[in-house]
């Protein structure tokens, strides 16, 4: 028979003691804790539609300076790259030549007048003796004729003259409007023809400018039926346009559209639209690359779901995570229109107060009893902005007692 001594019986009592806690331990799990969300509630309210398009600047008026009238140009009265008048005089071609032809107009108008009164006189005599058989009637009709003539030459002579003037005029090549003109393409010698295809210089107004900007056919029709079911509401005809400038900014007047073609491209199927825009300080130049945005209306009890919450499933179709009232997770799918800024514009399937998480969604399941944060979404940048916390509780406060809770669990 074996005997235990005494030593080897108070070494093998706290061995049992561990061995015991340690299989206590293992049977008895922690309390399960649920997964930390965040959340935005859904209000319905009108929201603004609009279309980024992008386009280019044109110059509202463009006119090309040719001369009407030959010769050598004497001076150039402008500097390349100013703005200008109409009526400012751009050009002078040398006038000798329409100088003297106007000259010679008007005397030969001056030789037709002085010839008028003895016709006249003539005329009225021949009439007064006619009548007592004293001269021939045709001696009378041949007076008649003459002064007739005299008369027609008048006429003939004062045209000739006003047309004298008018070449003489175009010999200053003026203004035709208001702009800012181009660098000349002749200088002072050149010889230049009436009605030449090359122009001198172009002249471009630049306030107003136009924004000529491209839609495609597809949403053309998505806006036109949302307008006419209702969906979408129109404040009259005055649309008003922003612009988006090469370099991101924002420019600072906005615009009107002015008109759409009654064309679709067939090549592109795309339709040309026009807005102008307020150009005071010339910032806008023709030419220039922009981003029109064009407010197509307002939708009237719509939401704005963050894009954050948004995912795909297999199927393509556009859903998100929902927190019910009872605190668990619901798979929804959202029939998305389109992109307002970070959100999408969404009109079925929500209801006023849901709460969409925008957090912590990878880690849950659809059913999964969830604690909920409600947070608010930054416009601009789509980020969480505030939280919302019960009494006027801080952030650290809230995260202390997250932690005592976690630590009372495992205790």
């Amino acid at each position: 028979m074996q005997y235990w001594s005494w030593q080897s019986v108070l070494l093998a009592v706290p061995l049992l003691t561990l061995l015991a806690a340690c299989s206590q331990e293992k049977t008895t799990p922690p309390p399960a804790t649920r997964p930390e969300v965040s959340a935005v509630t859904l209000d319905p309210q009108p929201v603004s539609v609009t279309a980024e398009l992008p386009g280019r600047t044109s110059a509202s008026v463009v006119a090309e300076v040719r001369p009407q009238v030959g010769g050598i140009i004497r001076s150039r009265n402008f500097r390349e790259g100013s703005d200008v008048k109409q009526g400012d005089v751009l050009y002078e071609i040398d006038p000798s030549f329409y100088q003297a032809a106007y000259d010679n107009a008007n005397a030969a108008l001056e030789r037709a007048r002085g010839a008028l009164p003895t016709a006249k006189a003539r005329f009225d005599r021949y009439a007064n003796l006619n009548k007592t058989n004293v001269i021939s009637q045709q001696d009378l009709d041949d007076s008649q004729s003459t002064y007739a003539q005299a008369q027609a030459d008048v006429a003939a002579a004062t045209a000739a003259l006003e047309t004298a003037r008018i070449n003489l005029d175009y010999t200053k090549i003026r203004a035709p409007i208001d702009g800012r003109i181009d660098a000349s393409t002749v200088t002072v010698g050149a010889l230049v023809t009436a009605s030449q295809t090359a122009a001198l210089a172009t002249i471009r107004k630049l306030d107003p400018i136009n924004v000529d900007v491209t839609q495609s056919s597809v949403s053309f029709l998505r806006l036109r039926h949302a307008v006419d079911e209702g969906r979408l509401k129109r404040d009259g005809s005055n649309i008003s346009v922003s612009l988006t400038l090469e370099d991101g900014s924002i420019y600072k007047q906005s615009g009107t559209l002015e008109f759409s073609e009654a064309t679709v491209a067939e090549s592109v199927g795309t339709i040309n639209v026009r807005a102008t825009f307020p150009n005071p300080d010339r910032l806008l130049l023709p030419g220039m690359y922009v981003r029109a945005t064009i407010e197509e209306g307002v939708a009237e009890n719509s939401y704005l779901v963050p894009q954050r919450a948004v995912t795909r499933n297999p199927k393509g179709e556009a859903m998100a995570k929902f927190v019910t009232a009872d605190g668990k997770v619901e798979d929804r799918i959202l029939p998305v229109q389109r992109a307002i800024g970070n959100n999408w514009l969404v009109s079925e399937g929500v209801r006023q107060g849901d709460r969409v998480i925008v957090e912590g969604s990878q880690s849950i399941a659809p059913g999964q009893d969830v604690n909920v944060s409600v947070v608010t979404i930054d416009d601009a940048t789509g980020d969480l902005r505030q939280a919302a916390l019960p009494n006027g509780t801080s952030p650290a406060e809230l995260v202390r007692a997250d932690k005592s809770s976690v630590t009372a669990a495992v205790e």
